[in-house]
């Protein structure tokens, strides 16, 4: 831990712990493991998740963490209506925490006598709000932030529900208007969850605005409930909208089926329904958008402008913040059709249709872009003006072969989101004719054989590159040469051969032509030859030159072999017996890392005797495939008395 850090603790205090404002990187979301609420800040333009593990988290706008704040144990958070400062509830701390929305840094504790929350919280009318209480004792408290609470004065005040046989059972959920200052709704989450009720708040003392006390007639149990902007509504679940009026409420209409809600100061509603978070215009129930890629919605909330929402979604074993833009877009549907083949320089036709839920203006445009071999980066061509019934249709020809996409684009209006689709079209190319010689060749080691690549006919394109694979993990493909064929379609390069290799050409392929690869796969074998000591002379039988040896001397046949790790030598050894060679035996023996390998052939102990020697690199059973089988010359040998 950092100084800073260690010394918070050591105070009992909250543990800071922040990156500085404008720091954030937009590869790192904002997240929290137990969701405490979220509660976006207008004048900041930021957004704060509660979370009982982290404490509070910051991101920015787009859902990139800024910083946060240790706070164990929040389970709600709110803003003050300036912006400035952030009040988290701790219920297991029985405390409610103020923290300057700028800095991060907290700024006062503000404990709360009960040992029941404070649990859920809201900012209205100059105050905070907060719920405490158990299952049977629900009740309401606030605090007015500018009573300093080290001042000796608790700011705190408790039992405020409005008295007599009414009310909430549980720490009841709370939501407020920025358009209906001093509005605060309730909604009971004990064991009896469907009482609720709309209390004025501006004034000394909360007064009732209408209350219900649950029997279930009018809402199947709270889990969410939202005021409605400017009105005498609130919305309960997500879905249920109950209107209140002389002190009661009654059922009034209900948008599509939702967990969850928040509504915007403008009437906007965003609601989370599983996997998806669709928005409605007020007393609308056809989306004028809707999210899909919001899986695992566990909390959301509007921005105070309106201008997107944001949404608390699961990933994993944590939630992140996801910014929803454009949120009262409507997102048209595009479709693009184009034939599967077509042929170079032929005409052909692609077709689609563009609607929406929402009404598209009149003779809408959409844009065309092909892109090919000649026009990697896309090629604009003429806009296409939509027809009455959201169809289009454009032709074109293609002047390259390969693969052809069209992509369609609407750039959007006022009221829709721009959308784009494409389709391919498969335009065949000519295979052009391509020789690589050399295939199957062996040569010696340390030879420099010329490959030569033949192209036949292309169009524009006559550029080559050839590449070497010698065999072996530890030398990677290597790019040797790229350039134009000559006058004959001839390109040639020169490979040492040091090991197996397989020699690449690649034709990239011009707008008429087809790519293509050949390969030629050479052999090369290694140096192996075998040097004979403990002779006592050296002479010629016939016209073979013998090295001689008393036949109680052992001889000694050193092997010097290009070295690959784990190599493995093989000597042969024969001898000679009425006028024919016979095998003696064969053994495979390692080398060193000099490349060498000395072995003692042992005296046969009887004179007369011819013998020959060799040393053999057995492709596959030498300890590796990188080279070519190789034998080096026989040695002879001639034990005497």
């Amino acid at each position: 831990m950092s100084t800073a850090t260690a010394i918070a603790v050591l105070v009992g205090s909250a543990a800071l712990s922040v990156t500085a404002a404008g720091t954030a990187s937009a590869a790192t979301a904002a997240s929290v493991t137990s969701p405490g609420g979220i509660a976006p800040d207008g004048p900041l333009q930021r957004v704060f998740v509660g979370d009982a593990d982290k404490g509070i988290v910051a991101s920015d706008y787009a859902g990139n963490l800024i910083g946060s704040v240790s706070l164990e144990g929040v389970t709600g958070v709110t803003i003050s209506d300036d912006g400035a400062t952030v009040y988290a509830a701790r219920a297991a701390f029985n405390e409610i925490v103020a923290v300057d929305a700028a800095t991060l840094a907290v700024k006062a504790h503000y404990p709360v006598a009960t040992d029941t929350g404070p649990r859920h919280i809201a900012f209205s009318a100059g105050k905070v709000w907060f719920t405490y209480g158990d299952q049977w004792s629900g009740n309401l408290g606030s605090f007015d932030p500018a009573v300093d609470p080290a001042s000796g004065t608790d700011p705190v005040t408790l039992g405020l529900f409005p008295a007599g046989n009414l009310g909430i059972w549980g720490q009841g959920l709370l939501d407020t208007d920025p358009s209906q200052p001093g509005v605060l709704a309730v909604g009971e989450t004990g064991v009896s969850t469907d009482s609720m009720a709309v209390l004025d708040v501006s004034g000394a003392a909360p007064a009732l605005t209408a209350y219900y006390q649950g029997d279930y007639s009018l809402n199947s149990g709270i889990g969410d409930i939202d005021l409605v902007p400017g009105g005498t509504q609130v919305m309960v679940n997500g879905a249920q909208l109950d209107s209140y009026a002389g002190g009661k409420f009654s059922a009034s209409t209900t948008y599509p089926a939702g967990q969850r809600a928040d509504i915007a100061a403008d009437g906007l509603v965003a609601q989370a329904n599983g996997a998806k978070v669709a928005v409605y215009k007020a007393g609308s129930v056809k989306p004028l958008r809707t999210f899909t890629n919001t899986a695992g919605v566990v909390d959301l909330a509007w921005a105070p402008d309106s201008s997107r929402v944001f949404a608390l979604v699961s990933s994993g074993t944590k939630y992140v913040v996801k910014a929803l833009t454009d949120p009262t877009k409507n997102v048209p549907t595009l479709t693009v059709n184009a034939p599967t083949k077509g042929i170079r320089a032929k005409k052909l036709t692609v077709t689609g249709k563009l609607s929406a839920s929402v009404a598209l203006p009149a003779g809408v445009k959409v844009k065309v872009t092909r892109t090919d071999f000649l026009s990697p980066s896309g090629k604009a061509l003429a806009d296409v003006t939509v027809t009455s019934d959201g169809t289009f249709s454009f032709t074109d020809t293609p002047p390259s072969g390969g693969i052809v996409t069209y992509k369609v684009t609407y750039a959007g209006d006022a009221a829709h989101a721009a959308v784009s689709a494409s389709d391919k079209v498969t335009i065949p190319r000519t295979i052009p004719s391509m020789t690589l010689n050399h295939n199957g060749a062996v040569y010696t080691y340390g030879t420099d054989a010329t490959f030569t690549a033949h192209l036949g006919t292309t169009y524009t394109n006559r550029t080559v590159a050839l590449y070497a694979d010698p065999f072996g993990a530890d030398k990677p493909k290597k790019l040797l040469k790229t350039g134009k064929v000559n006058s004959a379609g001839n390109i040639s390069v020169k490979v040492d051969m040091t090991r197996d290799t397989t020699v690449t050409a690649v034709f990239a392929a011009d707008s008429r032509y087809a790519g293509r690869t050949v390969k030629s796969v050479a052999g090369a074998k290694v140096k192996a030859s075998v040097a004979i000591t403990k002779q006592y002379k050296t002479a010629k039988i016939g016209s073979t030159s013998y090295y001689w040896f008393h036949k109680k001397t052992a001889p000694i046949a050193t092997t010097t072999m290009t070295y690959y790790k784990g190599r493995e030598q093989r000597t042969d050894v024969q001898v000679y017996y009425q006028g024919k060679w016979y095998s003696s035996g064969s053994q495979y023996f390692a080398l060193g890392t000099s490349g060498k390998c000395a072995v003692n052939l042992g005296a046969p102990g009887e004179s007369g005797l011819r013998a020959r020697v060799r040393a053999a690199y057995i492709n596959g059973s030498s300890g590796d495939t990188v080279n070519s089988t190789t034998y080096s010359s026989w040695k002879y040998l001639y034990f005497t008395n």
